[in-house]
């Protein structure tokens, strides 16, 4: 008689659970890149950064330890026992992919992948453009008063010229007729 004995996966090499594997956020936003781990012993931790641009380690830890968090993450960055970090005030430079391996003593490591997308806050944006359009009507305004006052100086001017001429052409009327 066979009989099959059914060993559940996780009691060789580590297994990875990644709740989120895409996050957006807004700039200044404190965004938890959340992960789960199962291994044998106590694994090291690591998380990459990668983008169009560069690619670099941000951290590494093994939990219980003080983590090694590279310069650019300094006092930004904070981990857990978990596997999981957590990216305080983030901007657009942060966007890309976040890469961890976990690593157990024996060898054996899995890995996963968090997108990050950080974007810009409309209502900054919008409220940008609001000032803008207020500062341009405010410039029309200042525009448009202006033109007034220099048509109604433009107006006494021509009224104070015309009564001149008219002043003028009274005296030659009337010097020509003195001298007849």
């Amino acid at each position: 008689e066979w009989r099959l004995t059914v060993h559940p996966i996780s009691s060789q090499g580590v297994s990875l659970y990644i709740p989120q594997s895409a996050i957006n956020a807004t700039v200044e936003e404190d965004i938890l890149l959340s992960v789960e781990y199962s291994c044998h012993g106590i694994p090291t931790i690591e998380w990459k950064y990668t983008s169009n641009w560069r690619s670099q380690k941000i951290v590494e830890w093994k939990p219980g330890t003080q983590a090694n968090i590279s310069e650019s993450h300094k006092d930004r960055l904070c981990t857990f026992d978990n596997g999981s970090i957590q990216l305080f005030s983030v901007g657009v430079r942060d966007s890309g992919y976040y890469i961890i391996t976990v690593t157990e003593p024996l060898g054996s490591s899995q890995f996963g992948t968090i997108v990050l997308h950080v974007s810009e806050i409309l209502y900054e944006d919008l409220h940008f453009v609001a000032v803008f359009l207020a500062f341009l009507a405010a410039v029309a305004a200042l525009l448009i008063s202006l033109m007034w006052v220099c048509n109604k100086c433009a107006y006494k001017f021509q009224r104070k010229r015309r009564h001149k001429l008219k002043e003028s052409t009274t005296e030659e009327i009337e010097l020509q007729d003195v001298e007849c």
